[in-house]
């Protein structure tokens, strides 16, 4: 026994030694979650307004403004970190308060500045508008409020306005009427938005009897907005939902001559043939939609974008609005009959080159083709 003892204490050690020696991996840090996202807010504590400028040679100036000498009728308050609104001298007709930290428009800054004609308030945190201080702005021409939070158009507008720039605020509602006595306006920015079909009807924009340009891109609508006014010349409805157009809806337009409808959902079931067959229309944006065949145009088309869809292939002969026997005989001199279409872009779509003959027959004034 004690034999076998001695024979068999080495090799105890040995296995012993060998697991002591082992080296031994090092525990493993504790792994922690990554960090929630936070949404990135403004800061709370904004920067001090900048020192008060020198003395000016109108003792109603503001001290934080500067009025220049040789324009009198102007006030620049812009890009000066103000958190109110200075007291408007009544010779002022062109006031720039863009680029401060106004959130406020209180009635007695503008109680004497009833001469201004131009207003820009850009990139502010403005939220609502007093209808003390609109409605006695009656010689106010251009109103510029774009980027700050409104939630809703502002009540009470002056009836002199000719432009309305509202773009990138959080507007949701057009209170009813808002616009009746607005016969002057022509141009309306609403473009970076939060509008839904259901702020528009028929009457939404009763009133505008002369408005030029209408602007209601990057918003949240599905169908093509109602009571658009009859004298529009230009309308923007790009980067929405829209996925189908009503039959006849441009016909009530006599005078549209540029669509812009890029970046929506819109096919060719959601298309009536004759929809962009209008007599006046020069500029046509359908580029980012989901169409698979070319439009019918009309012969006084001047420019068509179409690139990003999904069109397979063109006819030449099927989309040309004129017969391609009646401007075989082309002379430079004489135009008539002859499509207008100068530009047209069709790259991200399906299409394999080359261009089609038939389509280089048809519209002999192209002079840029995107494929």
């Amino acid at each position: 026994m004690k034999v076998a003892l001695r024979l068999l204490l080495p090799l105890v050690l040995v296995l012993v030694w060998g697991v002591s020696g082992q080296r031994r991996k090092p525990p493993r840090k504790p792994t922690r979650p990554p960090p929630p996202f936070v949404e990135p807010v403004e800061p709370t504590e904004l920067p001090p307004p900048l020192p008060p400028g020198p003395p000016s040679v109108f003792p109603d100036c503001p001290r934080e403004c500067y009025c220049p000498p040789d324009f009198p009728s102007a006030l620049y308050c812009d890009s000066r970190n103000l958190r109110k609104v200075p007291v408007i001298p009544p010779r002022i007709h062109y006031l720039y308060l863009q680029n401060n930290f106004i959130d406020d428009l209180p009635e007695e800054s503008f109680r004497n500045a009833t001469g201004l004609k131009w207003v820009n308030l850009d990139n502010n945190r403005i939220r609502k508008v007093d209808r003390r201080v609109l409605e006695k702005l009656e010689n106010l021409i251009f109103l510029y409020m774009e980027k700050n939070q409104l939630k809703e158009v502002p009540a009470f507008l002056p009836p002199n306005l000719e432009q309305l720039r509202l773009s990138r605020n959080q507007i949701s509602k057009i209170p009813a009427g808002v616009f009746n006595k607005l016969e002057n306006l022509v141009l309306l920015d609403l473009h970076h938005n939060k509008l839904s079909d259901g702020v528009f009807n028929k009457n939404t924009f009763k009133g505008l009897k002369n408005l030029m340009q209408l602007n209601l891109a990057h918003n949240i609508l599905r169908k093509m907005p109602p009571g658009v006014p009859s004298a529009i010349h230009q309308l923007f409805l790009d980067r929405n939902n829209i996925e189908d157009i009503p039959s006849d809806y441009f016909k009530e337009f006599p005078n549209l001559a540029f669509i812009r409808l890029n970046y929506n959902q819109i096919s060719d079931k959601g298309l009536p043939k004759d929809s962009f067959n209008l007599t006046n229309l020069l500029v046509l944006h359908l580029a980012h939609n989901k169409l698979t065949n070319v439009p019918f145009i009309s012969p006084k088309l001047e420019h068509l974008y179409l690139n990003n869809n999904s069109i397979e292939k063109i006819n030449g002969t099927q989309i040309c609005p004129t017969s391609l026997v009646s401007i075989q005989d082309f002379s430079p001199s004489d135009l008539d009959g002859v499509p207008r279409l100068r530009y047209l872009r069709l790259d991200g779509n399906l299409l394999k080159p080359p261009i089609p003959l038939d389509l280089m027959m048809c519209f002999r004034l192209l002079q840029s083709v995107v494929f």
